[in-house]
């Protein structure tokens, strides 16, 4: 069961990360899965919303930061009985057969913003307090006029984050090459992504020139409380000594 928000619209309790780490040899194989599965992802009992997705290291998140070793999957469940079941559907059991090291991270919604493919997928959170670890997940889809002066916006941004204090990982994300992009950051606390988003100054600038570039046709930010990160942190690129734990139980 989805819970809701005080505007009634829908608010999963669960939405999901998968993310492989393959080696170069497995990368037509990768292709290939990219190429067949989004349409069985979503095609999964109890999915509501589900994306394919390949990474970028999160040095430049440009077009020259594809990590064609990682690949990932963001779903939205209709109910967290109903995850239960990936790892032994026909997506789960292809990507395992490929990748040499995995791990998911439960995620649920806290804030959205704006429209994936047309769509509000995680609703619209009430917001609320939160301790522990939070996710943020930004996504666009760019203009073809106006990617260059994005591109070159990026490298300052991407250069600040690298260094901000609390950043526990992060890496690109896109469904397409060009055109189509996205990022991944984990954060110790909601305290350190604010300071980040609202206060670094290099983020600061990208975000009031957004308005007046019109980089996007269409773009989503969603923040997410960290309920659990079950595997592999390393194939997250996890960047924090030791765990900090979440508020909700992450385990290794």
């Amino acid at each position: 069961m989805s819970g809701r928000s005080d505007s009634g619209a829908d608010v999963p309790e669960l939405v999901t990360l998968h993310v492989w780490r393959t080696s170069r040899a497995a990368l037509p194989r990768a292709l290939t899965r990219m190429a067949l599965d989004p349409r069985r992802l979503r095609a999964l009992p109890g999915v509501r919303f589900g994306k394919l997705l390949g990474t970028g290291t999160g040095t430049g998140f440009g077009p020259g930061d594809a990590d064609l070793t990682r690949w990932a999957a963001l779903t939205v469940w209709d109910s967290p009985a109903a995850a239960t079941g990936f790892d032994g559907s026909p997506v789960g059991r292809a990507w395992a057969r490929i990748a040499h090291a995995r791990v998911r991270v439960d995620l649920r919604p806290l804030s959205s913003r704006g429209e994936w493919s047309g769509r509000r997928p995680f609703g619209e959170p009430p917001g609320g307090r939160v301790t522990g670890p939070v996710l943020a997940l930004t996504r666009a889809r760019l203009r073809p006029r106006r990617a260059a002066t994005f591109w070159r916006a990026i490298p300052p941004v991407a250069a600040a984050l690298h260094a901000a204090p609390g950043l526990l990982a992060r890496f690109g994300v896109g469904e397409a090459p060009l055109g189509w992009q996205g990022t991944v950051s984990v954060w110790r606390d909601p305290a350190d992504l604010v300071t980040f988003a609202y206060r670094h100054p290099e983020h600061r600038a990208a975000i009031m020139r957004t308005p007046t570039e019109g980089w996007y046709a269409e773009e989503l930010f969603a923040r997410f409380a960290v309920r659990d990160v079950v595997g592999d942190r390393a194939v997250l690129g996890w960047v924090a000594d030791g765990d900090p734990g979440t508020a909700e139980g992450a385990r290794a």
